[in-house]
């Protein structure tokens, strides 16, 4: 080929290449989204999912099927979404999780950095509770308690935000060594608890949320910055001695990391317009969710800043799997 005729041809590739990624985003999506929920249907996530993503669908004009892969504590749908390919039609719904399994997994079958954070909008935080006729009335008096004579304190499992979070307080801001006493989910924790087997519970608040409202568990301290309007009667760790203790666990939408930068984008506004509704945010408010929206950048900065925090936790306490 001669010269000038090699340069035309490789102008007309690299025009190509500048006008594909853009119209590819501004199309986008042409067919149905699939969002993978890193945990059981009918948990704290899924309900997320399912909430914006029936809305995310119809602001986009196609079907969000959402579909659950749980298992391996959110690794499974992780790994499932990081090696899928990075176009937007493949998401990740997951929570704090994905950050603290990745110090807490020391063999992992994806990294974080295999995906984006495209939207971490909403979130709960984590509490710390007793049953209604414990003497402990105040954070300082579970303390106290520890100190006198440890005792056993439950939680959803081995390795969740809830348990490191609980692990960290214990151990690093109290200076006490309670018992951690893991249960397969949230229920039968509670009923531990109120059976007086177990004297303290920790949990992430929607999943607990009902049962504060009923008085069949008495919340101590929430790991927010203020009071959680849906439960104002339990103090923040800030007001009960703790200042700066918080801990959420979110929950975000998180695809490949190598999508084009303008779909995430578009997805990212998208569902942050969503969260923004009011009927959707009412409806995230029953799961005790609270909504924050983020713009792209944000979200990468939030989530970036969320792997240091639970990643420092996981280490302080020497929690591990090899």
């Amino acid at each position: 080929m001669p010269p000038t005729s090699w340069y035309r041809a490789a102008a007309l590739l690299f025009a190509v290449a500048a006008f594909a990624r853009p119209a590819a985003a501004q199309n986008f999506p042409t067919r149905p989204i699939t969002m993978i929920v890193a945990f059981s249907a009918g948990g704290y996530a899924d309900s997320f999912a399912r909430i914006v993503g029936a809305r995310l669908g119809e602001r986009l004009g196609q079907n969000v099927v959402i579909e659950n892969h749980g298992g391996a504590g959110g690794n499974l749908a992780g790994a499932n979404v990081a090696h899928a390919p990075p176009d937007g039609y493949t998401l990740l719904v997951t929570t704090s999780s994905v950050a603290v399994n990745e110090t807490y997994y020391k063999k992992k079958i994806f990294a974080a950095a295999d995906l984006k954070a495209v939207a971490i909008p909403a979130g709960a935080p984590e509490t710390l509770s007793v049953k209604p006729t414990d003497p402990a009335k105040t954070l300082a008096d579970v303390v106290q308690a520890g100190r006198t004579k440890p005792f056993d304190y439950a939680s959803a499992g081995v390795g969740t935000a809830s348990h490191v979070a609980a692990a960290y307080f214990f151990k690093v801001l109290a200076k006490i060594d309670p018992v951690h006493v893991p249960f397969q989910g949230g229920a039968p924790a509670v009923n531990a608890v109120v059976g007086g087997h177990v004297q303290v519970l920790v949990g992430t608040l929607p999943g607990y949320a009902a049962q504060f409202r009923s008085g069949t568990i008495r919340g101590v301290a929430v790991a927010s910055p203020q009071r959680v309007p849906e439960v104002p009667d339990i103090p923040t760790y800030d007001e009960s001695g703790y200042p700066g203790f918080v801990a959420e666990n979110w929950v975000g939408v998180f695809a490949p990391a190598k999508i084009d930068r303008e779909i995430a984008a578009k997805l990212n506004a998208a569902i942050n317009d969503i969260v923004r509704e009011p009927a959707t945010e009412a409806r995230l408010r029953t799961f005790s969710m609270q909504t924050h929206p983020r713009s792209l950048a944000d979200t990468e900065s939030y989530f970036n800043s969320e792997m240091t925090k639970w990643g420092t936790m996981v280490k302080a306490v020497g929690l591990f799997v090899e």
